[in-house]
């Protein structure tokens, strides 16, 4: 990998974002405005906003960062710019970092400020503290970019892009736990819970909720998190190919 070429790719994209206000917006605010209506929602049991609200913290930073992941990549492929790009002396590491590094610095922005606004305007009470929450939600937001990266390499259009998310993305919301504890599922679904990765995620944003302590499980489900990321945007790596010869 080569690193002046991953900064270069990196700061392209981010000049690209510079000018979609509508994008930014939707990366930086979305999970700001649902974990405040959630709040609300729950204006009269607080406890059941302190509950779910960690869980869900880490769980609208992965959906938004997927969707706007794997659209934006998307817009790159079917417009030619990727293609272009591979025709140039740029490794497909360099081009897949530079997207993740671009991607992740908002990802970045966009936790720090979901965290600053349910900690300390909305009163969301952890036991544990304030940083290991924030570093689950990045690792969560950066999980939904390396999704984001991959499904794009599947999908035709902008429409198929967003189509992924009830395969992608629901069957993990539904078995992560945030319903129903996860040990009390059906063995079967149980069984393929423990191997999503947002289980591991929701478990570690309670281990926080919790514990006053970094645990043996939260370091756990932290690295599980962090592996599946990694895991996913080598995959997304191999996904890169020019579609003509």
């Amino acid at each position: 990998m080569n690193p002046a070429r991953t900064l270069a790719t990196a700061a392209r994209v981010l000049r690209q974002l510079r000018h979609d206000p509508r994008t930014i917006a939707l990366m930086l605010l979305v999970p700001v405005l649902m974990i405040t209506l959630l709040r609300y929602v729950f204006d009269g049991s607080p406890r059941v906003f302190d509950d779910i609200g960690a869980s869900l913290l880490g769980i609208f930073p992965l959906i938004t960062m997927f969707l706007v992941t794997s659209i934006a990549t998307l817009r790159e492929r079917t417009s030619g710019t990727l293609e272009r790009l591979l025709a140039m002396p740029l490794g497909k590491t360099d081009l897949i970092a530079g997207y993740a590094l671009a991607f992740g610095g908002l990802a970045v922005v966009q936790s720090v400020l979901a965290t600053a606004v349910a900690l300390w305007l909305l009163d969301l009470d952890v036991t544990g503290s304030p940083w290991l929450l924030l570093l689950v939600a990045l690792l969560d937001a950066l999980l939904g970019t390396a999704l984001g990266l991959f499904v794009s390499a599947f999908a035709a259009s902008e429409f198929q892009a967003v189509q992924f998310m009830p395969a992608v993305i629901f069957p993990q919301l539904l078995l992560c736990g945030l319903f129903t504890p996860r040990d009390q599922m059906h063995p079967v679904l149980e069984a393929v819970s423990n191997a999503l990765p947002m289980s591991y995620a929701v478990d570690g944003m309670n281990e926080v909720l919790r514990h006053s302590d970094v645990t043996g499980a939260f370091l756990r489900d932290a690295l599980v998190v962090a592996a599946c990321a990694l895991l996913v945007l080598v995959l997304g790596a191999a996904t890169l190919r020019r579609r003509t010869a």
